[in-house]
């Protein structure tokens, strides 16, 4: 059974750092591009970063380009998102999810899989 599980969420003060993880069981990740999204209570969820299936190529929204860095291990099959420099702005619950093809489509895996798993929470907050 495909399931995406989100960790390495929490509290952290403006200016502070973070580092989630991404674990796919029931798949294997290397052939995709995976993405991070967020989703505040009452918004839409939208797209953060996106990286291929290699590794090569990563992209990011505007809002986080220089302060977040998306990393995958394929021998682990886990993806990471390291976020530096947090904002109050970057409150949400943060999610993982693959694309049906290798490559992204800007900052979002082309084709993303509606599979989501819980997500894990992130507040920036002094």
């Amino acid at each position: 059974q495909l399931q995406f599980v989100e960790s390495g969420g929490g509290l952290v003060q403006p200016g502070g750092s973070l580092r989630l993880s991404c674990a796919a069981s029931g798949f294997t990740l290397d052939n995709y591009a995976i993405g991070w999204f967020r989703q505040v209570p009452g918004k839409e969820r939208e797209g953060v970063s996106c990286i291929s299936n290699s590794g090569e190529t990563t992209n990011y929204a505007d809002s986080v380009k220089g302060r977040f860095t998306i990393s995958r291990d394929n021998a682990k099959n886990m993806v990471y998102l390291q976020m530096n420099n947090l904002k109050p702005e970057d409150t949400a619950v943060y999610y993982c999810t693959s694309g049906g093809y290798w490559y992204c489509a800007g900052y979002i895996p082309r084709d993303p899989m509606d599979y989501w798993g819980k997500g894990t929470l992130v507040t920036v907050s002094s």
